[in-house]
């Protein structure tokens, strides 16, 4: 029994030593120096310029902490083939994390076989890959926000405003007419804003008639040529534009404007994302509310994330669901509170 006892002790002294010794390797690979991958799919897209700047500095914020950051930004002007290129292109400049924001969500695979091969974790953004592929890779992880919420609080806006503003209903016909602004075809973002902001009117009793749709892919200048098209269809019927992100809700203004209708004549126009022009108008009174899409605290948790993924230092801090994925909430903005979000 005492050899038995003696041998026990030796073996789980070994094992102490192999543990510390490991931690002590692992500890000494934790790198100085981290490199950032940036993949954005139109940087044009006003939202997406503002949530990449609002990451740039958070970066710069936390080379406080002693890690040297370095952040190299690609932007694939809406062709998944060219983001494939630059993905490619970033991990043989030895980018040790990467932050993507897909051209296609639903076409990943290739990015994803990419970082797999080189060990490189991969933060997706803003455009959320299907939950398939995300379970693809145990070091795949999505930062962004809940596209349903943001159209149940636009819905809940474009709401009080029909019953606060009887005006809102200008043929008296006890129905709003409206329009719908939407952003890709297909897209899961542009669908689930759509139908939930939709649906939230129907739920607080607001009788809808839907007149017509266009796509504008999230674009002011396409939004115009939209909102022309659909006002040479029913001039002087649209009573409510809601639009799935503020750019198109500022376009559909900027039609109206071109065709010199009158202020009396516009209808309310309701945004989401909370950019800045988006947020100056509803200071002006041209958008009568929109929602914000908190990109200063995706930029946080991005940059946290990152840091975490490459050195192992953090991951437990993460405000994970599902292990993968963080989510910030969206803000209703109105003209009592927008001044709050402008910094």
């Amino acid at each position: 029994m005492k050899i038995k006892g003696c041998f026990t002790a030796a073996i789980s002294f070994c094992m102490l030593v192999l543990l510390f010794c490991g931690c002590g390797r692992q500890q000494s690979e934790v790198p100085e120096k981290i490199q950032v991958g940036v993949a954005c799919y139109n940087q044009s897209d006003v939202f997406l310029g503002e949530l990449v700047s609002c990451l740039k500095q958070q970066f710069e914020e936390l080379e406080d902490s002693g890690i040297e950051i370095t952040v190299m930004v690609r932007d694939a002007a809406g062709s998944q083939r060219t983001q494939d290129d630059q993905v490619r292109e970033l991990i043989d400049m030895n980018c040790n994390v990467l932050c993507v924001n897909l051209v296609d969500r639903a076409d990943p695979s290739e990015i994803i076989d990419l970082a797999r091969d080189n060990d490189v974790p991969i933060i997706f953004f803003n455009r959320e890959p299907v939950a398939e592929d995300m379970m693809q890779w145990e070091k795949l992880y999505y930062v962004g926000a809940k596209a349903q919420q943001s159209g149940e609080m636009q819905g809940e806006l474009a709401a009080d405003a029909v019953a606060g503003d009887a005006q809102t209903d200008r043929n008296r016909d006890g129905k709003i007419q409206y329009v719908v602004l939407e952003g890709e075809p297909g897209h899961q973002d542009a669908i689930i804003r759509t139908e939930s902001a939709v649906d939230t009117l129907k739920s607080k009793g607001v009788a809808l008639e839907k007149l017509g749709s266009g796509i504008a892919n999230w674009d002011r200048a396409q939004a115009q040529n939209r909102m022309q098209q659909l006002l040479s269809q029913y001039p002087n019927q649209i009573e409510m534009v809601l639009a799935n992100n503020d750019a198109m809700a500022l376009g559909a203004i900027d039609a109206y404007k071109k065709l010199n209708y009158t202020e009396a004549a516009l209808p309310v126009f309701f945004g989401i994302d909370g950019t800045e022009a988006g947020l100056e108008a509803v200071i002006e009174g041209k958008v009568a509310a929109t929602v914000y899409n908190d990109k200063e605290g995706q930029a946080q948790a991005i940059g946290n994330l990152a840091v975490a993924a490459v050195t192992g230092r953090g991951m437990d801090e993460m405000a994970f669901e599902n292990e993968k994925y963080i989510y910030l909430p969206y803000q209703k903005v109105t003209e009592e509170n927008v001044r709050e979000f402008l910094y």
